[in-house]
């Protein structure tokens, strides 16, 4: 395994490791960690590092959707004019050009499925090149980013009385 891929791994799987973890795992130096990162973050391979979120143990109404958009492109207008165009929207967490029956898979997040839907029907839908928006409201996330979000706290220990 090359150097590289190696620590994009190491990142992948924990992007809050110490640089003196990550050196003992690969065998390079604390500073050859940071100046493999520095230079991953400054050509643009590591774009940014987020926390993965189970906002289901967050009091606070959090509502994400997958939506499926259909575009026809014209003379002046390619994939790319659009997706800069919806990608500025901060209700867009992620945004895809994919293939098979629609163009775009575009998450969205808000604090209301009234947020959502108003967002996907008022901003999205009027661009002029969107001939289609088919909205799926997460309904439950069981595996976000590669993390598997447990549902239960049960202790399945035998408790032990005196």
């Amino acid at each position: 395994m090359d150097e590289q891929r190696e620590l994009l791994d190491l990142l992948l799987d924990d992007a809050r490791e110490s640089t003196e973890d990550i050196a003992r795992q690969t065998g390079l130096t604390p500073d050859e960690v940071e100046a493999a990162i520095a230079e991953l973050e400054s050509a643009g391979v590591v774009r940014g590092y987020k926390a993965v979120v189970d906002w289901s143990r967050v009091d606070e109404e959090h509502v994400q959707a997958e939506v499926e958009l259909n575009v026809e492109l014209d003379r002046e207008t390619g994939y790319e004019q659009i997706a800069r165009r919806i990608a500025k929207f901060p209700q867009v967490s992620s945004l895809r050009l994919v293939s098979g029956s629609y163009d775009f898979a575009v998450d969205v997040e808000g604090r209301s499925m009234h947020d959502v839907s108003q967002f996907v029907s008022e901003q999205i839908a009027p661009i002029p090149e969107v001939t289609q928006t088919v909205t799926h409201f997460v309904m439950e996330t069981y595996k976000e980013r590669g993390i598997e979000f447990d549902a239960s706290d049960d202790d399945d220990r035998l408790s032990v009385s005196p």
